[in-house]
């Protein structure tokens, strides 16, 4: 029987409503190197972008024109991997935000799998289309190659009873109607990179157009912001966040609005771009804020709603030894950390202003009785491990003829 050799090319997809974020990567057991990745920008819109940078950091190309879909960007990375003569992947991964109930570990993507994540569809309508589009390409245009699936929410997949049962009644509780936690890959990044330092009480803020702050206990998630959905939780770029239920009894009631206007009003018209009347793009409102009262509000806003998130995971933990900023604002806003932290010096924690700026880790103070550190976000390597891992199991311990080719090669 064949077995698989180290350092096997692996593509890694990750699919947002109106992009797709790509990269090959080169990965073993004990390592994980990128060759290549990119983003194809702006997708079904006129002023399409595509971009790609080699393992330096080097620019590969950079183009603008119409992408009308998933199925051209797919298309596009094919081109591009063929193009820059690297190896052919051999496996591809998939991101994928929501499984439901039935999906709860990452796993290879056959056609039951492709109809239970369709059935996942009402979880996540804002990411889960997009997603399935961009397997159905990815499976045809990379005929005959495993295709693995990923999911956000496997990491909190162990979450303790007191935090992942809502309070409702229990005929909808067995419908899986409860709290699945986000963002599990970038928390899976985190716990890897931290390695042998990673401390028993772990606080994880990932901030970007999508937040939420994770507890993490002896390296497992005990507690999470987001619930259901990946609209609960602290304020974000377009979402709303944690609402009172009865707003939307209200909405439904009084201004008569449907599942869709509830769903187009709390996951695309809230959040940042809701409170500022601007931009969800916190670097628009900084750039605004000296002039307009509500980007500055709208900031405000944010820092305070992520700041009692953190505070709430320190009181999950019964303490916390590090808080970890990650995700595009927290690795980018140095102003974004300080507002937050500057809450949080009840708990110990304060910050070392220079190095805070520099995002030179620690960021904290030599004072601090808790460690905060910004590591990267690192979503793609975790997809390419997952699916590298999953792939070389199924050739070994099924010989599927389908999988074993490509990689005998």
């Amino acid at each position: 029987m064949p077995q698989a050799a180290p350092g096997l090319p692996v593509l890694a997809l990750n699919s947002g409503s109106s992009s797709l974020k790509f990269g090959l990567y080169r990965v073993s057991a004990s390592r994980t190197e990128m060759l290549l990745s990119g983003e194809a920008e702006a997708i079904g819109a006129p002023d399409g972008k595509f971009h790609a940078r080699d393992s330096h950091g080097s620019s590969l190309l950079s183009e603008t024109g119409a992408i009308p879909g998933q199925r051209e960007a797919i298309a596009r990375v094919g081109r591009l991997l063929a193009d820059a003569k690297t190896p052919a992947p051999l496996a591809v991964g998939h991101r994928i935000v929501h499984g439901g109930p039935k999906l709860r570990t990452h796993c290879l993507i056959d056609d039951l799998v492709m109809r239970q994540l369709e059935a996942a569809t009402p979880f996540a309508p804002l990411h889960m289309p997009s997603a399935l589009s961009v397997i159905r390409f990815a499976r045809a245009h990379f005929s005959g190659l495993p295709q693995v699936a990923c999911f956000d929410t496997t990491f909190h997949a162990s979450l303790p009873d007191v935090a992942r049962v809502l309070p409702i009644p229990k005929e909808l509780q067995r419908e899986g109607i409860e709290r699945y936690g986000f963002h599990g890959l970038s928390c899976e990044s985190i716990v890897r990179q931290l390695g042998a330092d990673l401390p028993d009480r772990l606080v994880i803020a990932h901030l970007g157009n999508g937040a939420s702050v994770t507890a993490v206990k002896g390296g497992k998630s005990i507690d999470t912001s987001m619930g259901l959905t990946p609209t609960g939780g602290v304020i974000m770029g377009t979402r709303s966040g944690d609402l009172d239920p009865g707003i939307l009894v209200y909405l439904m009631r009084e201004k008569k609005l449907d599942a869709a206007g509830i769903e187009e009003l709390v996951d695309r018209r809230s959040g940042l771009l809701g409170i500022s009347g601007i931009s969800s793009d916190m670097r628009r409102l900084h750039a605004t804020a000296s002039a307009n009262a509500d980007a500055r509000l709208a900031i405000e806003m944010f820092g305070y709603s992520v700041r009692k998130a953190v505070a709430a995971m320190i009181a999950a933990l019964d303490g916390a030894d590090l808080i970890v900023f990650t995700g595009g604002i927290g690795e980018n806003d140095a102003a974004a950390r300080a507002a937050i932290c500057a809450g949080l010096f009840w708990a110990g924690i304060s910050l070392d202003d220079a190095r805070n700026r520099a995002a030179a880790d620690p960021i904290s103070a030599a004072g601090s009785r808790c460690l905060v550190q910004v590591l990267p976000s690192q979503e793609d390597e975790q997809i390419a491990r997952h699916a590298w891992s999953l792939a070389t199991t199924a050739i070994v311990e099924t010989n599927d003829q389908k999988f074993r080719r490509p990689f005998s090669e």
